[in-house]
């Protein structure tokens, strides 16, 4: 079995950054709601935070404690399993449906113990405080972070307060107006503008406003309500709305246009060819007038909005009592519980609706309220950081085995890399330690005749989660196989295969060659995390999403920056628009490029027909 040197092969130098604030005055230990009588929560003035500088990692004495325990460490999961009986047992946590096995990870009881013990040293525990009392923590953008406020029950005590606005009932307004139009739509009693009901749903959105939905759209399948289809309209591309539409009938085609400021060049663009294809095909059946009032009807009838522009949603012709609001204090990328999941609501109807929103909330109670030694989310945070921080990963697989799960991982890449793909701290300053890492994955067992073969022998370190549930949406039975039980065995074989690995004296016993026997030997001690449920359900997706939010939050907080901006996406945006005219056939532009460009762009021109 590979031993320290071995896993210290595979990892990249990381250097001892320190330096910067180091305060060390923090609240640790266990979040607890407040007893006694309830009183409304309300968030602190924003200078209690902004003013307060995030603690230097690596100047917490846990920090060093890591280091020492990494250089030291000799991973040998066969060992460790076989000491320890337990180990399993011990390593198995349970939050809401969600049952996870963290057994198969490169970590002991030092490792756990030192983990927590950086977590309490940042003042983790005061920062989830922050996060769900409304505090600004996103500081850049000087706003609270309340996504979580977007699931709390009706009538959920203490109630919370932000600049004097009711945050629960605010939400929960907007819940009833986006289910009472998704009743409308289900019953047939939303019209198109020629009477037909609606069909098909298109969302046109970008990032969190295309990712979340689309996603969820595909785990809850099962849930969809039959007659109702629901598409997705992202990409920029002309080709994507081309093919979106290519096949509907614009009678029975409602469209949601999801921008927060209505004004996501991407989207907006989308939404007039949306439009165009709308009249066009209508007047081409004789069902439209060729006028302004007829257009502007046709639109009000098959254009909603989810914004807070309203003045630019009514100038593109939405009624603005069509449109559905959400606020400042959520980002988009988390944002899919909130009203950019109309296209959801709809399709999956209202309980089912209020069934996801309530897996999200059984996930935040959990990371609200548990010890950080038995707190999924902040001790599969925390694995992140052993593995980027100590051992050098560079990257995360996330591999699904649930064929509904497929766009998961594509989700948790923009969760992950907007939210923690940052070399700032929240104060401006320069992180002192690597941060982030590449998400990316698939569905198993596609995986596993794509990529596996890097994770089981190659040199890089890759910890990987490994997600199932028990009972499958389509069961099936050929001849005496369950072909869900095959296929889950898929799943038990390869963490069990990631873990033990297999040894040349195993392989020399099964008669090989021994010219082949190097080749064949399985290292192991590839750390994997299993995470199983009972059925996909609304709310399992809910808790699975969750999960996922608090774990980025966790690894943020660690390293001390802003996980709920993203700046890094506006300066290409900014320069997009900078360079178009030069794309068009603007001279004085393209000579203002660099040489680089300048060719390309040329190339371009000459090569478009």
């Amino acid at each position: 079995m590979a031993g320290a040197g071995a896993l210290r092969a595979i990892r990249w130098a990381l250097v001892d950054h320190r330096g910067g604030p180091n305060v060390t005055s923090v609240q640790t230990g266990r979040v607890t709601p407040t007893a006694g009588p309830p009183q409304p929560v309300r968030a602190r003035r924003k200078e209690a935070l902004v003013s307060t500088a995030p603690i230097d990692p690596t100047g917490v004495p846990a920090w060093a404690g890591l280091r020492e325990h990494a250089e030291q460490l000799e991973p040998d999961l066969r060992g460790w399993f076989a000491e320890d009986p337990g180990r399993a047992e011990e390593l198995t946590l349970t939050a809401g449906d969600l049952h996870a096995d963290l057994s198969k990870n490169l970590i002991t009881s030092t490792t756990v113990n030192l983990l927590t013990e950086l977590a309490e040293g940042v003042g983790l525990p005061e920062r989830i405080a922050a996060m769900f009392r409304g505090d600004r923590i996103n500081v850049t953008e000087d706003r609270a972070v309340l996504h979580t406020a977007l699931r709390r029950p009706a009538g959920m005590q203490p109630a919370l307060q932000i600049d004097d606005q009711d945050v629960n009932a605010d939400v929960h307004h907007t819940l009833e107006q986006m289910y009472d139009f998704a009743d409308q739509v289900r019953t047939g009693r939303w019209r198109g503008v020629t009477g037909k009901p609606v069909a098909t749903v298109v969302n046109i959105g970008i990032g969190g406003s295309d990712l979340g939905p689309a996603m969820a759209y595909s785990a809850l399948a099962p849930y969809v309500a039959d007659g109702i289809e629901v598409r997705f309209l992202s990409n920029i591309d002309p080709a994507d709305v081309a093919e979106t539409t290519a096949d509907l009938d614009p009678e029975t085609t409602l469209f949601i246009v999801a921008s927060k400021t209505f004004g996501t060049i991407e989207t907006l663009t989308n939404a007039r060819m949306a439009r165009q294809w709308l009249w066009d095909e209508l007047s081409a059946r004789g069902q439209l007038a060729s006028n302004n009032r007829a257009r502007n009807r046709a639109v009000a009838k098959h254009f909603v909005a989810v914004s807070t522009a309203l003045d630019r949603v009514a100038e593109f012709g939405i009624d603005t009592d069509n449109t559905f609001g959400f606020w400042d204090w959520v980002g988009g990328r988390y944002s899919v519980d909130s009203a950019v999941g109309l296209s959801l609501a709809i399709a999956i109807g209202p309980g089912n609706f209020a069934d996801f929103l309530a897996g999200f909330h059984t996930i935040d109670e959990h990371f609200r309220t548990t010890e950080l030694s038995r707190n999924l989310p902040v001790l599969m945070g925390l694995l992140n950081v052993w593995y980027v921080n100590f051992l050098g990963a560079e990257s995360h697989a996330v591999l699904p085995y649930s064929q509904s799960l497929h766009r998961f991982p594509a989700y948790l890449q923009q969760l992950t890399m907007e939210s923690n793909g940052k070399s700032l701290r929240w104060d401006g300053t320069p992180v002192t330690t690597a941060t982030g890492e590449v998400f990316w994955g698939e569905p198993g067992t596609n995986g596993q005749h794509a990529f596996y073969q890097l994770i089981h022998q190659g040199t890089r370190l890759i910890p990987a989660d490994f997600i199932a549930v028990a009972t499958p949406a389509h069961p099936w039975q050929e001849g005496d196989v369950d072909v869900h039980s095959l296929f889950l065995a898929n799943f038990f074989a390869q963490t069990k295969a990631l873990a033990f690995g297999k040894t040349a004296e195993e392989v020399r016993a099964e008669g090989t060659d021994e010219a082949v026997v190097p080749a064949r030997v399985f290292p192991g001690n590839r750390p994997t995390t299993s995470i199983m449920a009972p059925v996909l359900s609304p709310g399992v997706l809910g808790q699975l999403i969750c999960l996922y939010e608090h774990i980025t939050f966790t690894q943020g907080v660690i390293w001390g920056i802003d996980s709920f901006d993203q700046w890094g996406v506006e300066l290409g945006k900014d320069l997009a628009t900078q360079i178009e005219p030069a794309v068009n056939g603007d001279e004085e532009v393209l000579a203002d490029q660099d040489a680089s460009t300048r060719s390309l762009i040329r190339y371009y021109r000459e090569h478009r027909l």
